[in-house]
């Protein structure tokens, strides 16, 4: 009893050891662990993520929602902490593999940039993404390492690919060379959370073509501001 009593006071914790996949380790040993039970899990923790936020959700109402008991989840997660980051990382992962492979220098600057925009959604795959991130920075006073672990398997990747787009068509003599590509970064990423913190609808199917429209004139090189 004593050690499970010690695992379950790190319930709240703000900090780990910094595991990076999004599965926990399988036992020494015994029986094989169902990877459907911990798909269960990880998909009810995203859920109350996103409805109750990080304080208020517990691990009994997880395991309500997944039909487990609390040793199961324990056996997986030493904490309420290591379960939501795992949770998140799971969610980014599904984001990224959705994603279907592209080869931007094969297309056209304005279509290359156009593409890049499109996956600064943070909506894509994930329809709950924004209240993810509104939880995240309200928890930043609390457990600072939640949104510490959002920008750096959320946000940076998405930017970093766009910000490789916009230097790979410098590079073409598309883009011109005094462009502020960290500015535009900015600009494109914060335009979905502008749009859906004035509307609060879900993202328009025309949203990044209109981004587009609008920075590409300011940054192409003359003879590639086109439409398409």
């Amino acid at each position: 009893m004593a050690k499970t009593k010690a695992t379950r006071s790190g319930e709240g914790a703000g900090g780990r050891g910094g595991r990076s996949g999004a599965e926990p380790a399988a036992p020494a040993g015994g029986r094989p662990r169902d990877p459907a039970i911990e798909e269960a899990i990880i998909q009810a923790t995203r859920k109350r993520l996103a409805t109750d936020g990080y304080s208020s959700m517990t691990i009994g109402d997880i395991v309500a929602d997944a039909g487990v008991t609390r040793p199961t989840l324990y056996r997986r997660w030493a904490n309420k902490y290591d379960l939501v980051i795992d949770a998140l990382e799971y969610g980014l992962r599904k984001q990224r593999e959705a994603y279907p492979p592209l080869d931007m220098e094969q297309l056209h600057p304005r279509e290359a940039l156009l593409e890049a925009v499109r996956r600064l959604d943070p909506r894509f795959h994930n329809e709950r993404a924004m209240a993810l991130h509104g939880n995240f920075m309200a928890e930043v006073e609390r457990a600072p390492g939640l949104l510490e672990q959002l920008r750096e398997h959320g946000v940076r990747p998405r930017c970093e690919e766009l910000m490789m787009t916009l230097v790979s068509l410098q590079h073409r003599g598309a883009v011109r060379e005094d462009a502020d590509l960290d500015m535009i970064v900015t600009l494109c990423f914060g335009s979905y959370f502008a749009d859906y913190l004035r509307t609060g609808r879900e993202v328009p199917d025309d949203f990044a073509e209109r981004v587009v429209a609008t920075v590409w004139p300011a940054i192409a090189v003359d003879g590639e501001v086109r439409p398409v």
